[in-house]
């Protein structure tokens, strides 16, 4: 029989609330949501290329480096505060966030990267599943939406929880960096499990110090991986598009 909105979901002791979140936050953040992001690698080719990465010991402390000090602290300090806004409905401090993480991406390609997947990810969203308040909230950015904010406002419309919304962001951003490097290296499926592995600890702690940063807290130190992305842009041979 099929389910209806109106009764209580058994999914192991989630409710009805929780059972549609964790649904909603594993299509979105699948690989399989029509983002696009198997098109980029966030300047991982021309690491690769130059020799920077090579295994898996050196993709997993370049990965931990960009997660902890770099685009993956940012983007997750944007998206809490892009949530916290749209849940409060604060429409100025929500389109002040998002000219702000706009302008936080350090080349053109990344701008291309993340304000490509957020408007995909906008529009499949109010397409598929659309959520009171979405447009107003969207209408409100004057710019385009980056990824990170974008997820953060369309988990915030539905009632997402926020901590859980925030994991399976960063999951996901790990998980495409590593898919891009799989097929640059190239690694085998195991190896690129190993360094998920290695990664797990670092993607909780930068969640978490995410969750309790002010906008004053954002900052980058990953100068190598910023040149990466900036230098992908002339690089000869390209199968990503970052």
């Amino acid at each position: 029989m099929l389910m209806t909105t109106n009764e209580l979901v058994a999914a192991g002791g989630l409710d009805k609330g929780e059972a549609a979140a964790l649904y909603r936050l594993m299509t979105w953040l699948s690989p399989a949501f029509p983002v696009g992001g198997f098109s980029y690698s966030s300047g991982i080719e021309w690491a690769v290329e130059a020799g920077d990465i090579v295994d898996t010991a050196t993709l997993a402390d370049w990965l931990d480096a960009m997660l902890g000090d770099g685009s993956g602290f940012c983007d997750a300090t944007f998206l809490v505060h892009a949530y916290r806004a749209a849940e409060a409905d604060e429409k100025t401090a929500l389109n002040e966030i998002a000219e702000l993480a706009a302008a936080f991406v350090p080349s053109r390609e990344r701008q291309l990267e993340t304000s490509s997947q957020g408007r995909a990810f906008i529009d499949i969203a109010r397409a598929a599943w659309d959520a009171d308040g979405l447009d107003v909230m969207v209408s409100a950015c004057r710019g385009p939406l980056v990824y990170p904010v974008a997820v953060g406002v369309v988990a915030a419309m539905h009632g997402v929880p926020l901590a859980p919304t925030l994991h399976a962001f960063l999951h996901a951003l790990v998980s495409n960096w590593i898919s891009a490097a799989s097929r640059l290296i190239p690694l085998g499926q195991t190896d690129s499990q190993r360094v998920l592995v290695r990664l797990e600890a670092a993607v909780a702690s930068t969640a978490n110090r995410a969750l309790n940063a002010t906008l004053d807290d954002l900052g980058s130190a990953t100068f190598r991986a910023d040149l990466a992305s900036l230098r992908h842009e002339t690089q000869y041979t390209r199968l990503f598009r970052s």
